[in-house]
């Protein structure tokens, strides 16, 4: 596919979108004529809750630097139910979507080394600015000026995607796209728990919440050697999660309203407590609870959002274990090639977690599932 860049902005942003069209449309034609063609795209059209819709949009075009991708699946992540309920940052109107896999149709004349053809996930750290402390120290993925994909610029709810070839990281043909696009959360565990919290042979690890994010986290913390994974919910949880959580062989599966999770930690370790807690819920109460389950100078990683909601934490709790808080966001280059790894061996199983494949169109149906507890991971198919 040869394509023409035209550049546009998106109103109200400062961010702009390409249109793709091929160059044999349009070359030798006058400007008013030269248009491209549409693609359907999930639109967030406006601030406040809920304004999202399908819409028809051009089909954008790439930067000489640039690759196209067609989008093959996207996953929707929590962060696009917060975008929903506007409680995450984002500027409208953008087409949602961070976690894609696709296959390159088109090559800028600018890029080496990447060809027509190729199946690729990305890194959503698009538009850093390259030049602050954050980027020249390796950590493009938390610059100021990043604007990922799905919220700061048009995402991968939508057919075509230019991409800056930087980012991206083929998958084996032995990957689906179905599970190739849950290769971007699973790059956020791996930075998360066994990169930044570090995951030690032997450890004991608590994880709150068994949604996605979290049964990822336990079974990553399975691969790396942990001791014991012991992962808790709710009742809401037993009919789909907690029974997941059994499925996939997790050690220790606990309802907190019938079993009281950290009697049975301190149980599990002897009255030590747990070296490692993965709070994935993002619940105030969930958080609250953390500093109880893990021993002296253990380690508490932070993964889920809370959607805003206030948070009452014991400090002195935390400062009398001596333990430390780790806070993310986002992911190391290093994780991606790990996490296409661990999911293409089978160390994270993405098809036990993925519940929902559905087209583009029945997005609201997939998006209600989620909210619902009736879903874990749902993909759509462009």
């Amino acid at each position: 596919m040869c394509v023409k860049r035209q550049v546009y902005y998106t109103r109200g942003s400062g961010f702009r979108f390409d249109k793709l069209t091929a160059l044999s449309e349009v070359e030798g034609q006058p400007e008013s004529k030269k248009s491209g063609e549409i693609m359907k795209a999930l639109v967030k059209t406006e601030k406040g809750v809920d304004n999202i819709e399908l819409r028809d949009v051009p089909e954008p075009t790439m930067a000489p630097d640039q690759v196209m991708i067609e989008i093959k699946a996207a996953g929707v992540c929590g962060t696009d139910i917060h975008i929903m309920h506007d409680n995450f940052p984002y500027w409208p109107p953008v087409i949602m979507g961070h976690e894609f896999a696709g296959e390159i149709v088109a090559v800028g004349d600018g890029v080496e080394g990447w060809e027509v053809g190729e199946r690729v996930v990305g890194e959503p750290h698009t538009l850093a600015c390259g030049k602050c402390y954050l980027c020249r120290t390796g950590n493009i993925q938390i610059c100021p000026e990043k604007r990922s994909p799905g919220w700061g610029i048009d995402g991968a709810f939508t057919k075509y995607l230019p991409y800056p070839p930087h980012l991206l990281h083929r998958i084996p043909e032995t990957v689906t796209y179905e599970e190739a696009a849950l290769v971007e959360p699973t790059a956020n565990i791996v930075t998360d728990v066994l990169e930044r919290a570090k995951v030690e042979p032997e450890d004991f690890v608590v994880v709150l919440g068994p949604g996605p994010i979290g049964l990822t986290a336990a079974m990553a913390a399975q691969a790396e050697g942990a001791r014991e994974v012991m992962i808790t919910g709710t009742e809401a949880d037993e009919p789909l999660r907690l029974k997941t959580a059994r499925e996939l062989g997790i050690d220790h599966v606990v309802n907190l309203q019938k079993q009281d999770p950290i009697e049975k930690c301190m149980e599990l370790t002897d009255g030590r407590g747990a070296d490692l807690v993965v709070e994935c819920s993002g619940a105030p109460p969930a958080i609250a609870s953390t500093p109880q389950y893990i021993r002296k100078l253990g380690r508490i990683c932070a993964v889920g959002l809370t959607g805003k909601r206030p948070v009452e934490f014991d400090w002195d709790a935390a400062q009398a274990k001596v333990c430390t808080i780790i806070f993310n966001m986002s992911t190391f280059y290093t994780s991606w090639d790990r996490a296409i790894s661990m999911i293409a061996s089978g160390k994270i199983n993405a098809k036990a977690i993925t519940t929902h494949i559905l087209p583009l169109e029945r997005w609201q149906e997939g998006f209600d599932a989620i909210e619902k507890m009736a879903a874990l991971k749902v993909v759509l198919i462009p």
